[in-house]
């Protein structure tokens, strides 16, 4: 699970060079790349805070497939 999540978050970010490329190229406008780019950062936060939930509870003998993917409104109003 965790390698998938990882995979996961991989895809992510070579997405998000894709489409700073495409703005770079002009195949985008910059309104569309912030509106994907806002995604994109919202599901990263959603599976870095879901890794995190498994390693805490594996590190605490818990089962690691308890942890369960938050939601947006929860994973973005985290204060840093």
């Amino acid at each position: 699970m965790d390698q998938d999540i990882q995979g996961r978050i991989k895809q992510l970010i070579d997405e998000e060079h894709r489409l700073r490329s495409a703005v770079g190229e002009g195949t985008m406008t910059a309104d569309e790349e912030h509106a994907r780019l806002r995604s994109i950062e919202t599901e990263l936060d959603q599976c870095w805070d879901l890794l995190r939930q498994r390693r805490a509870k594996r590190q605490y003998g818990e089962n690691p497939d308890d942890a369960a993917a938050r939601s947006e409104d929860v994973v973005e109003k985290y204060l840093g």
